[in-house]
């Protein structure tokens, strides 16, 4: 797998992270945010089409079926062949779908496998990036710094919400919305590229000695609890980018004072923007779990309050409750998860861990557009979305209660040669030179690894 040798570990460790290719990274995952919050649009493509609610949740979520695939064989293959090469492919296929969605115009098969492909890019890039950067840092510093990346998507996400309700008032009705969309996205996609292709191109790669399937790693080194949160992660990202946009677009047309998903994506990056830096140490002071637990709360506190809304300004308040939710779960289920896993498997185990919040996108997505389109054509549109979001916070609020009764009050060390598990299980620990054995070397480029930012 791709990670870097942590040659004279005192002497580097007095210099910081925060490095030229951590922010060369950091631009990287703006331009693809930016290009993923673009296609946010995407149920109103559907619905331009002439599908509904319900079909546009099948197509992601067959969509998702088909990154989890991917997943299957894509961590073994990061370890196996390294970060870079599939990094690269994974970002030429997020191009190649993008260019579908321009010239795709009907509900055939081609949307489909477009959609398949762009879950299964976004699942490499994402998963690339993940196993990238926490590769460059000692053990006590992953949670951090995977928080400190991820602030990055949040920049991305109010560029791209704000540029996606630009283009879609700004252009006529139809095709020319979609092209501008899509084809932003795919340009987006091709900077997101070449930052890649700099940012590695110094990379060698030392294949470890073996590259067991994800079903036996998965079994071996089970990621415990946390994967119910990140189940809830899944379900919480399609609300908010694949639903959130039809709601805005049934309140327009009811004559609401509401003029997109600008307004809640701003408020919700922003918010999870402060509350990822003020809550970077989060991790070896309050603990991973209770992070978890807070969370948890945070959606499903923003997901009751997502029916309420009636005018633009609304939006704030729920964005922020979402906008904590995401700022404390995705490090915290990211660093626990992959953790579970020995450093030479590192990739598998951060894209297994990736995919039970595609999984809970898959099982969400055309369950919650049923419950828009059942609920809706009983009592009315608005109720159909109203049911949705309560079915959402229903589930954030189970999970909350059931990882709080099995996995809330277990000891979580953050960092430590002994790794805990999630599930309160040790799963032996390492020394920082021994979590470099049998791993890649990277030539340069992030040679400064510390303590303090």
């Amino acid at each position: 797998m791709s990670t870097t040798l942590l040659r004279d570990a005192p002497q580097v460790r007095q210099q910081s992270v925060y490095n030229s290719v951590f922010w060369m990274s950091y631009a990287a995952n703006v331009a693809l945010v930016m290009a993923n919050a673009l296609t946010f649009r995407f149920a109103e493509l559907v619905a331009y089409l002439g599908g509904s609610e319900k079909i546009a949740g099948v197509i992601v979520s067959v969509g998702v079926l088909g990154a989890l695939v991917v997943r299957l064989g894509l961590g073994q293959a990061i370890d196996r062949f390294g970060t870079r090469k599939l990094w690269m492919l994974s970002g030429l296929l997020f191009i190649l779908s993008c260019g579908v969605f321009i010239v795709c115009r009907q509900l055939s098969w081609e949307l489909y496998a477009a959609r398949v492909a762009f879950a299964a890019a976004l699942a490499g890039m994402f998963t690339c990036s993940i196993v990238h950067i926490q590769n460059q840092v000692p053990p006590e510093r992953r949670t951090e710094v995977i928080g400190s990346l991820g602030s990055s998507g949040f920049v991305g996400m109010i560029i791209g919400s704000q540029l996606g309700d630009a283009i879609f008032n700004g252009l006529p009705a139809g095709n020319p919305r979609f092209v501008a969309l899509f084809g932003g996205a795919a340009v987006l996609g091709a900077i997101y590229l070449a930052l890649v292709a700099r940012l590695t191109h110094r990379d060698v790669h030392r294949a470890p000695r073996e590259t067991p399937p994800a079903h036996r790693l998965l079994f071996r080194y089970w990621p415990g609890f946390s994967v119910l949160a990140a189940l809830m992660m899944g379900v919480g990202f399609t609300v908010i980018t694949v639903f959130l946009t039809r709601f805005t677009t049934h309140l327009q047309a009811s004559g609401y004072d509401v003029s997109g998903i600008g307004t809640f994506f701003t408020g919700y990056a922003s918010s999870a923007f402060v509350f990822r830096l003020a809550t970077r140490q989060w991790s070896r002071t309050v603990g991973r779990h209770r992070m978890i637990l807070f969370g948890l709360a945070g959606h499903c506190v923003g997901h009751c309050m997502l029916p309420w809304v009636t005018a633009e300004w609304h939006f704030i308040i729920p964005s922020i409750a979402c906008g904590w939710g995401h700022a404390l779960l995705f490090p915290a289920v990211i660093s626990l998860g992959s953790g579970a896993f020995p450093p030479e498997y590192r990739g598998s185990g951060t894209t297994l861990v990736l995919g039970f919040t595609e999984l809970g996108a898959m099982i969400s997505a055309p369950l919650l557009g049923g419950f828009i389109d059942y609920f809706g054509a009983r009592f009315g549109a608005k109720m159909g979305f109203i049911a949705m979001f309560y079915a959402s916070a229903a589930t954030a609020f189970c999970i909350g209660i059931a990882y709080a009764l099995v996995a809330g009050r277990t000891v979580d060390n953050d960092g430590t040669h002994e790794t805990v598990r999630p599930d309160g299980a040790t799963s032996g620990g390492s020394s920082d030179e021994e979590e470099t054995a049998g791993t890649e070397s990277v030539a340069v480029p992030f040679p400064h690894i510390g303590r303090s930012a």
